[in-house]
């Protein structure tokens, strides 16, 4: 099966400006942005327009958790402006993190409240992962599993291999695992571990991810597209230029 590609502008962020990297990445064959706050906030609509001249559309989006809760209509309003499906909470600092079973059924339940909304605009709401949600809880339960119960099949799922590796976690056990929630696969690519050159984060292809056996799982979830991703690249045109030819090197 052959993806629609997306590469996280977050990727980026350190090489302003962004308007001006949208060009680039259409030429090397991505298809679509996916932005991370603030780089849509200020003005959606000329967002779209740089997009459109670019010849990019825009899938999804990453948002704030308390943008989902406080003010979902106006993250509503704005994917409708991008033209965007799911709307993508991603995180949640340290300081808001409580290691109980309580506070994760509370993220999930949050979550649905907004998938709520965001279904009846015929959006998508997808979480997208970290580490720790995959770090076991004091009674063995995890915050992942805690979630997505409490969220129900409503809320959707942004795969984040490489971060799920970082976890010590099996990205294959995890893509079988949440199949029919999962609607959107980052191929995030990690370095051996203790690595520091760019935080340990590589391209897809150049790290420890066994991408080939992962790409037949792809097709067993609802995932209509890759997102390509780096936290903190030093030549942020290398990072996608090899990723993307990575993935069309297997086929995908």
């Amino acid at each position: 099966m052959i993806y629609c590609k997306a590469y996280q502008l977050y990727s980026s962020r350190n090489f302003p400006p962004l308007a001006a990297q949208l060009p680039i990445l259409k030429a090397m064959g991505y298809d679509a942005i996916e932005p991370w706050l603030p780089a849509y906030e200020e003005d959606p609509g000329l967002f779209r327009q740089q997009l459109d001249d670019a010849g990019l559309a825009c899938y999804g989006f990453h948002m704030p958790l308390a943008g989902l809760v406080e003010a979902p209509q106006r993250y509503i309003e704005i994917a409708q402006t991008l033209g965007a499906t799911y709307l993508i909470p991603p995180y949640v600092t340290a300081e808001e993190r409580e290691p109980t079973v309580s506070y994760w059924r509370g993220l999930g339940e949050k979550l649905a409240r907004g998938a709520e909304l965001a279904n009846a605009a015929g959006l998508e709401v997808a979480w997208h992962n970290h580490d720790f949600e995959f770090v076991p809880l004091a009674d063995g339960s995890r915050p992942i599993d805690h979630i997505f119960e409490a969220g129900g099949s409503g809320v959707k799922f942004e795969i984040d291999c490489g971060w799920i590796v970082r976890a010590g976690a099996d990205p294959a056990a995890e893509l079988r695992r949440f199949a029919d929630r999962i609607v959107i696969i980052q191929t995030k690519d990690t370095a051996p571990l203790g690595t520091k050159l760019d935080d340990g984060w590589t391209a897809t292809g150049d790290g420890i991810i066994d991408w080939q056996a992962l790409a037949p799982l792809f097709e067993k979830t609802k995932a209509d597209h890759l997102v390509t991703e780096h936290d903190n690249p030093s030549d942020w045109q290398a990072f996608a230029s090899r990723s993307i030819n990575h993935l069309n090197a297997l086929g995908l």
